[in-house]
């Protein structure tokens, strides 16, 4: 497989699981934040890698093959120790998968504004994680807040 395919699918899984309920704007947005992590020296400078990117264990069937450690994950669709398959059984559920790919390719294109400001973090709303006190907002979109780095000093 390609890195641009392997990247849109990794991406597009991702804005399926995290933002499959929401508007076309917040799987863009979701994707952004992939997008931004990348650009970031402070995470990996693959797309596939940020997706998956989380503590790890050997398999007790087999030592060689690592599984993420549930809960533990950067995104917590990947470690929730459910399925990851996509069930385009019906239509609601086939939309989003194309929007999620269509979001995903525009967002590797560039060919969306920042819809996300930058961030490289955003969390569901019905949460409140304590690290955000540490960040600065920089929008609402859908069920999720971003954030990036405060730049107040």
């Amino acid at each position: 497989m390609s890195i641009a395919k392997a990247t849109l699918m990794c991406l597009a899984l991702n804005a399926y699981w995290e933002a499959r309920n929401q508007s076309y704007e917040g799987m863009v947005a979701v994707n952004q934040v992939v997008m931004n992590r990348v650009a970031s020296n402070m995470y990996p400078d693959d797309a596939c890698e940020v997706v998956f990117q989380g503590p790890t264990r050997p398999s007790w069937k087999d030592p060689e093959k690592e599984y993420p450690i549930k809960n533990r994950c950067q995104f917590s669709w990947y470690c929730d120790g459910k399925s990851d398959e996509i069930k385009k059984e019906n239509e609601e559920n086939l939309e989003a998968w194309r929007n999620a790919v269509k979001s995903s390719l525009q967002v590797m294109m560039r060919d969306y504004k920042d819809l996300v400001d930058g961030a490289l973090w955003y969390h569901a709303d019905y949460v409140q994680p304590k690290w955000t006190k540490k960040m600065q907002q920089t929008t609402v979109i859908g069920k999720h807040i971003f954030y990036k780095k405060n730049e107040k000093k």
